[in-house]
């Protein structure tokens, strides 16, 4: 339980506010965190006839959801949510979270489903990913072998991070008579400490981290940077030696750095905003850490600054509802091009689940993928850092306060043989007409395997953009279409599959009204003229090449069918033109079959002769050549135009 005091405190404690009145007993034994003098408190409010606020009755759900009490607080969260709008996406999750863990998962989808609207699509693609995930057979755990390290404490102890061959980690035990005693948890203000890691990954000779300077407050989550010999940290803000608070009396946390040779900078810092968990990305000069600002998604959020030499050079800026969802995000680190993090929220296994997800080329992110059971449990982890280990596989640590634990929450190891987490596959791109680049929405984006199942199907939205990811699999074929469109059709091995992961893959696809025009009141594909020796019906180079142009608009828009009318001047005898002429029809269907076009593409071949003479050279007038070739030609007319537009 300490650990959920520690996530519930630790990240939020800071926002309590000194003085602050509160409208009943409930509200002050809630905001203090004594969740079941809360619940009793706010019934008697109820048996003396006395009205809750929704605020009120939401501050009763949350204390039946911290008191595990899930059957209570679900049916108060869905009573409010139908009544009224003040729910906040943050207990939106809560609500969920309860509803998973008192009722069947399909309940849970369905329930999201109606809601489904008003949900960013990321939100839905990530549940939708991660329960499939999870009820799949997919291998999740990735064997690995866990274990509980001897640092532990009864206290406690989570947040490690590598420390050249050494471990360091928050811990609340108790670490020296200066260290002052946190009033609401009974405990020491958390400190670092630095521990010894042998050969196996265990820890042991624990002792107080002098790398720092001293504080009686809390000092919490380090980070360490080999190359640059910097820490990052979260302390308490303080003026002297006493708690700074802001102008309503909040007393927030910072991030800061201190280096080898003992000299320290704040970094973040905000008398009314805390930080957490911080991580530096040395290859991007990033800093990685968790916050809640007014632009969260719902709890603590994920954010980065840019950093140059050490010194922020940005804005926070908040990772995207790809990763930050309704819920709490915590604790990033980042190895081997991933970005891994715990969320609690409500799609996961547990309260908070361990997730990966794949940094990509343009530093966007892939769909977090829960690391599974191997490593998540119904209870909460998180803290996740992992390391190559020489000769070895991967060796790594994390928190959780899983029975047989030794304090509340401990730290654990683990080996690994490999990177862990499901490798995924992501497609993902833009659909345009060509020219102008011009987007084109609602087209169909559809996935299958090497037996043509379907794997995953979605459609452009309005910028024409698609994002799709789906587990690995050697071999998938992408199909792109649209009604009156020409389709896009691509099949991956696992070599070309590798190329198109590194950057988003745009299509042109034609509209049937760029390939087609009006001719002789019909509608017929626009092709170059072509004409055949006089008397003859052999396909020459010359023709070929225009009938190659319509072996590929047919393929590209293979519901097309189309009727192949050749016409002749009035040279020659009305018989033998009309035979000739149908001659030549026959030869381009022909050809056009040989080529790939599909018999049910070609709906008739007609040889008109000189029946349908476009100007006066009939029978018996003098015209020149030029204006007798006027009449060759060949039309290819598309007789369902109308039925393809509908």
């Amino acid at each position: 339980m300490k650990f959920k005091f520690f996530i519930s405190f630790f990240i939020f404690a800071t926002t309590v506010i000194q003085a602050q009145e509160f409208a009943s007993k409930g509200d002050k034994y809630f905001y203090s965190y004594a969740y079941e003098d809360a619940i009793r408190e706010y019934h008697k409010q109820m048996s003396d006839g006395k009205l809750m606020t929704n605020h009120q009755l939401l501050n009763l759900a949350d204390s039946y959801f911290k008191t595990r009490q899930y059957d209570k607080a679900t049916k108060l969260y869905l009573d409010i949510n139908k009544n009224d709008t003040i729910m906040s996406d943050h207990r939106f999750n809560k609500m969920l979270q309860s509803l998973a863990k008192t009722s069947e998962r399909e309940r849970v989808k369905a329930f999201l489903k109606s809601k489904s609207s008003g949900l960013a699509n990321e939100l839905s693609e990530n549940a939708e990913f991660n329960y499939q995930m999870l009820e799949s057979d997919t291998d999740q755990d990735s064997g690995f072998f866990i274990f509980n390290i001897n640092a532990n404490s009864q206290h406690a102890d989570f947040s490690p991070t590598f420390y050249n061959d050494k471990v360091l980690f928050s811990s609340s035990r108790k670490s020296s008579k200066s260290k002052k005693v946190y009033g609401p948890s009974g405990e020491s203000y958390l400190d670092i400490y630095v521990a010894d890691s042998d050969n196996s990954g265990n820890l042991k000779n624990v002792e107080v981290f002098k790398g720092i300077p001293d504080s009686p407050f809390h000092k919490s989550t380090p980070f360490y940077v080999p190359n640059s010999g910097s820490i990052y940290y979260v302390l308490s803000n303080t003026e002297g030696k006493n708690l700074a608070f802001d102008e309503k009396g909040k007393n927030a946390l910072a991030i800061g750095m201190a280096y080898d040779n003992g000299y320290f900078r704040f970094l973040l810092k905000d008398l009314s905003t805390s930080f957490y968990y911080p991580f530096y990305d040395e290859k991007a000069e990033r800093l990685y850490f968790s916050a809640n600002f007014d632009d969260s998604y719902g709890g603590t959020d994920l954010y980065y600054v840019v950093t140059n030499n050490g010194q922020v050079m940005s804005q926070p800026i908040n990772l995207g509802p790809r990763i930050n969802t309704p819920g709490n995000e915590i604790a990033p680190f980042v190895y081997d091009n991933s970005l891994y993090f715990s969320s609690d929220v409500f799609y996961g296994i547990g309260g908070m689940d361990i997730y990966r997800s794949n940094i990509l080329a343009d530093q966007s992110f892939s769909i977090p993928v829960n690391l599974g059971e191997g490593i998540n449990t119904k209870y909460d982890e998180f803290g996740f850092v992992i390391k190559e280990k020489e000769g070895d596989g991967l060796l790594g640590y994390f928190s959780s306060n899983r029975p047989g634990g030794k304090g509340g929450d401990d730290i654990y190891g683990f080996k690994v043989n490999k990177k862990p987490g499901l490798q995924t596959l992501i497609f993902r791109g833009k659909v345009v007409k060509p020219l102008y680049d011009v987007p084109i929405a609602d087209v169909n984006i559809t996935l299958t395997d090497a037996n043509g199942n379907v794997l995953k199907q979605t459609v452009t939205n309005r910028s024409g953009n698609y994002h799709m990811e789906i587990p690995y699999t050697d071999v998938v074929s992408l199909n792109i279409s649209k009604k009156s469109y020409a389709s896009y059709n691509e099949t991956y091995d696992p070599k070309s599959l590798v190329e198109m992961q590194k950057k988003p893959l745009q299509v042109q696809l034609l509209a049937m009204e760029d390939v087609l025009k009006e001719k002789e009141g019909k509608t017929v594909l626009d092709v170059n003229d072509f004409f055949f020796a006089s008397g003859k019906s052999d396909i020459t180079s010359n023709i070929s090449v225009v009938l190659d142009e319509v072996v590929k608009t047919v393929k590209m828009f293979p519901e097309i069918q189309l009727s192949i009318e050749t016409h002749t001047d009035s040279k020659g005898s009305r018989s033998s033109n009309k035979r000739v002429s149908l001659k030549r029809s026959e030869a381009i269907k022909a050809y056009l079959l040989k080529n790939g076009v599909s018999s049910s593409n070609i709906s008739k071949v007609v040889g008109h002769g000189e029946d349908k003479i476009l100007n006066n050279c009939k029978d018996g007038v003098y015209c020149l050549d030029f204006l007798h070739r006027q009449n060759l030609r060949t039309l290819f007319i598309v007789e369902n135009y109308d039925e393809i537009n509908q």
